[in-house]
This record gives structure tokens, sequence and C-alpha cells, in this order.
């Protein structure tokens, strides 16, 4: 268990690219709050996918470890990843049953049996595209044959001429306060400076790492959810 040592100076650090907010300890107490995630939802969609008494289950960018944390209870193995010890100081304080690393897509290796199942929720767009390809690359060598990759991440699912009108339409539903959610200044933010791309470019990226998508779903063109099996 742990991070890789000696990666080529070429590659990226992931905690550069994670947005310093997500370093800062004050940040990841709220950070619960801020995300609503349903815990309960998410474990449901994921039983659905193979988590369950003999499943090795790998969170990576865990965050806070809420889900990871959760899932602990129902399978044989949890493994919760980030690269932000900020946050894995909170996930550690959480539940003592995770084996929680601090690694990104980029430098996570695995040990013992391959998992069954990997979720990521809302990180891969830290990472631009040439990059998002190696670390889904890397998630297709560490499942299991057969294994699944639960994804969500904040996606474009519309034409580059309907960019302003949809991403408008997506900043008009902000939050008003940064404790009831994403405001439009930091909506705005992910937009301009992080690396959400298009469906039509991150689909690609999926197949071509040897995953096959069985599942897809996109809400209001943005929030997209894919489940996808190792080939």
């Amino acid at each position: 268990m742990g991070d890789r040592d000696g990666v080529s100076g070429w590659y990226p650090d992931e905690r550069d690219h994670a947005g310093p907010e997500h370093l800062d300890a004050g940040y990841a107490a709220g950070y619960d709050a801020k995300t609503g995630l349903d815990v309960e939802s998410a474990l449901v969609h994921l039983r659905r996918h193979g988590l369950g008494p003999e499943t090795t289950f790998v969170d990576l960018s865990c965050g806070t470890g809420l889900l990871a944390a959760a899932a602990a209870a129902e399978a044989r193995r949890v493994v919760g990843v980030d690269v932000s010890p900020a946050m894995l100081e909170i996930a550690r304080g959480r539940s003592e049953a995770v084996e929680w690393v601090e690694a990104g897509f980029l430098t996570y290796e695995h040990q013992g049996d391959p998992p069954q199942l990997v979720h990521s929720r809302n990180a891969l767009h830290h990472l631009r595209d040439v990059w998002k390809g190696v670390a889904l690359a890397r998630v297709h060598d560490l499942l299991a044959p057969g294994g699944v990759l639960v994804l969500r991440d904040l996606v474009y699912d519309f034409e580059p001429r309907e960019a302003d009108s949809r991403i408008e339409e997506w900043l008009a539903g902000a939050a008003p306060t940064p404790a009831e959610g994403w405001t439009r200044g930091e909506l705005e933010a992910h937009v301009r400076d992080e690396h959400s791309t298009f469906a039509w470019l991150l689909e690609p990226l999926l197949v071509h790492a040897g995953l096959e998508i069985v599942e897809r779903e996109v809400g209001r063109g943005i929030y997209a959810t894919y489940v996808c099996t190792r080939r």
C-alpha cells in the first residue's frame, strides 16, 4: 500500500492541480456540508455494481472519506486515496477500518488483490486531458478482470457552440453562499481554471483505456456518471 516513488519530473504534482482550497484545513472541515453527498444513495448505486462482503473497493480522490468510511461496513477491504493531507486527516478520524493513502490518480500503487470496484467523484477534472488518459489507463490496469469503475464528474455534454448558453444556465443555479454549496464565483473559477472536458472527448478516453461504458447519465448536461467495466 502506498504511492509511487521516483515519478518522472515531467509528471504533474496533483496537489498543485487540486486547488489550494482542498489543502486547507478550514475548507476541508466544511467540505461535506458543501458537497451535499447523499451517502445512502451512493451506496445503493455501488451495491448495484458490486459492492459487497467479498469486494475490494478503492475510492480514488476520496476527500474527507465520507463514502469510503460508509462502504467499510459492507466491503471486505476499502482503500481511500487522496492527495490532500487536510482531507485525509478528517478521513482518518472517521474510520480505522479503511486504509487511507496519500496519493493521486497518477501515483497510487495498489498492493494486494486487485479491486473489483473503483470509484471517483468530482476529481478527474483536475487533470488536463492528456493526464486523464494516463489516469484512466492506470485505473484499467488497477482493476480486477471484469472490475467496475464508477466515475462521477463535471463533464460538458453539449456542443462548443452552445457553451455560452449552457454554462450560463448552469451558473444560474449556483448556491447563494459557500456554506450552502458552490457559488457562482466558485463555478466560474471551475470553468475558467479547471479541466472539465466535453463528453465527446472523455468518452473515447475511457474506451481507449480499455474500459467499456455500460451506463451513462448526464444531468443538466454537466453532472455525469459513468459505469465502466474493464475489458
